[in-house]
């Protein structure tokens, strides 16, 4: 089942990033990386093609108060969202807590070894200090970086899936998973 979550009085500290609640202050740095092509394309979603859009969607981060800035010398590269899982997807989960995690990060920092750190800090929140069951992670096939991302992090495969992405394609993915082990995980 889903757990509850409000980030939005959480802060996380890694030895090179803060993972914080977004602000409104915050509109230049999410449009600047979510506005390149490619990046949200990776994830699913067309990049923005304005400040409007972005500010829309950082309104929504911030209402929802699930979704952490990935913040690098004080500047937002990315973000780290604590999403609902299809319950009805994985009914064997039915008797014990978990949630999704889906990131996306700038694509001037890619392959530097920040998003597996960015995981890993809300792996252990959402394990030791929420004492959640297991975390979801999914990715598209045609996405190997974020797979390779969630392997390092502990995540194992756990099933394949077809889904639509928000622009309107068909895409395969693989549905991964990493469970809280005797009350230490893995990653």
């Amino acid at each position: 089942m889903n757990a509850e979550i409000d980030i939005s009085k959480t802060e996380l500290k890694t030895r090179r990033l803060t993972l914080r609640p977004w602000r409104e202050s915050d509109l230049d740095d999410f449009y600047e990386y979510a506005s390149v092509d490619g990046v949200g394309e990776m994830a699913g979603w067309c990049h923005h093609t304005s400040k409007e859009e972005s500010k829309e969607i950082l309104d929504m981060f911030i209402r929802e108060k699930k979704t952490f800035a990935i913040d690098y010398n004080g500047k937002a590269i990315g973000s780290l969202g604590i999403e609902w899982y299809k319950e009805e997807d994985m009914p064997e989960l039915a008797d014990q807590k978990g949630r999704e995690i889906g990131f996306v990060l700038s694509k001037d920092y890619w392959g530097q070894g920040l998003m597996p750190e960015a995981v890993r800090a809300v792996i252990a929140y959402l394990f030791d200090e929420l004492g959640l069951d297991f975390i979801i992670c999914c990715h598209y096939t045609d996405n190997p970086r974020s797979g390779r991302v969630q392997e390092k992090c502990g995540f194992r495969f756990y099933k394949s899936n077809r889904s639509m992405t928000r622009y309107g394609v068909e895409k395969d993915g693989c549905v991964n998973i990493l469970f809280r082990k005797n009350d230490k995980h893995i990653g």
